[in-house]
């Protein structure tokens, strides 16, 4: 038995990506950019087709991502920022409070959200992971954008075409 399996497609060529970057925490929010960025034009993503907005905080970025997804111009959106632990319950609320906007836009658009906010207990935890992460998040846009592609039903035309 051989069932029917999609492989993971890292080809971005053709798709529209829109990044969302907490100003919070710049230099490493910049970072993550700049290596999201570069990936994404290393798999083919027309840099044309990337549009990057900023907002103040990581609490920002549901709201900015929904109004996206409800625009239909992406096949997928990124987030990214760093949450630093600091001495109060704050990091706890931000953290928590933007991961499951992040979440409910993905699942209430059917558009993919890659969470590229990193939570962390000091600055250099976050240095430390920023380029990487960047990278990972735009190698997770491009493949879920053309699994989500893959998985949608064949039109009546692409029936009447075979």
């Amino acid at each position: 038995m051989s069932p029917y399996t999609i492989t993971p497609d890292l080809n971005g060529e053709g798709l529209h990506v829109g990044i969302v970057r907490a100003r919070f925490n710049e230099e490493i929010g910049l970072t993550e950019l700049d290596t999201c960025v570069r990936e994404l034009v290393e798999l083919g993503v027309h840099e044309g087709d990337i549009m990057v907005v900023t907002v103040p905080g990581a609490l920002e970025l549901g709201v900015t991502l929904a109004h996206m997804a409800e625009t239909g111009e992406f096949d997928a959106l990124i987030a990214l920022g760093a949450v630093i632990r600091g001495e109060t319950y704050h990091f706890e609320v931000v953290s928590n409070e933007s991961a499951n906007a992040i979440s409910r836009v993905a699942l209430e658009t059917g558009i993919p959200v890659i969470n590229g906010v990193l939570t962390t207990e000091n600055e250099a935890q976050a240095d430390e992971r920023a380029s990487g992460k960047g990278k990972d998040c735009a190698q997770a846009a491009v493949e879920m954008a053309n699994l989500l592609i893959a998985l949608e039903p064949e039109s009546i035309e692409d029936e009447q075409d075979d």
